[in-house]
């Protein structure tokens, strides 16, 4: 049950899938593959720890600039993922949000996502997965709109018109691997985000990891510019 010290959303910047396999000596897919055990992991610790929403960053619109052959193996796990996740989010009533432009994808994943989509739409805690997803583009979208719409361009018209528009105000934005920069990711919803980055890599991140960030945001005081 959540708790004043508890965040309602959570952000995590999935980090160190290459590295993970290149210290085992194994292919990059290895990497990516248990990447998506941990993704399970998470998932369930949320529901676990009473999180609300969690949102991943899966594939950046940067992403298509990795090799041909990395680019295929990401979409592989992709369908995988899919195929072997969607009936278990629908019994433990998680809700899928994509944000960021999914239909860029080949039509089969474009199908099975938009399939995910319908059949999750009455979940009662939501999984935001960021796919073909940069902030700056998101912004500049979102202004856009918002120009459009009202002929001007004010922050609570952009907040309106963002792809996170209906999901609560981020509270904790985590990056695993040890690496410190945010990467073109929840740019404006990180303002006044609590950030932890943790040394682990994303394969090897479990609930315990989750607990300590979760312990470090809540020693936190949250000022949001004040005093």
């Amino acid at each position: 049950m959540n708790t004043p010290t508890t965040p309602r959303h959570v952000a995590i910047i999935m980090d160190g899938n290459g590295r993970w396999a290149a210290k085992r000596r194994l292919p990059r897919a290895m990497g990516h593959r248990e990447g998506g055990e941990a993704v399970r992991r998470a998932v369930k610790a949320c529901e676990v720890l009473g999180i609300e929403c969690l949102t991943l960053y899966a594939f950046s619109s940067e992403n298509w600039k990795r090799g041909e052959e990395e680019v295929g193996d990401l979409m592989k796990l992709m369908r995988r993922f899919i195929e072997a996740n969607l009936d278990d989010m629908v019994a433990q009533g998680v809700k899928l949000k994509l944000i960021g432009d999914h239909t860029a994808f080949e039509p089969d994943i474009v199908a099975k996502l938009d399939h995910a989509l319908e059949r999750t739409r009455g979940g009662t805690r939501t999984l935001a997965v960021a796919l073909n997803y940069g902030s700056q583009q998101e912004i500049a979208r979102a202004a856009a709109k918002a120009a459009a719409a009202a002929g001007e361009v004010t922050v609570e018209s952009i907040e309106a018109n963002l792809d996170t528009a209906d999901l609560p105000p981020l509270d904790l934005l985590i990056r695993t691997s040890g690496e410190v920069r945010l990467s073109n990711f929840l740019l404006w919803q990180a303002a006044y985000a609590e950030m932890v980055f943790m040394d682990v890599l994303w394969p090897d991140f479990e609930e315990k990891h989750l607990r300590e960030a979760l312990d470090e945001f809540a020693r936190r005081e949250r000022r949001y510019g004040g005093r």
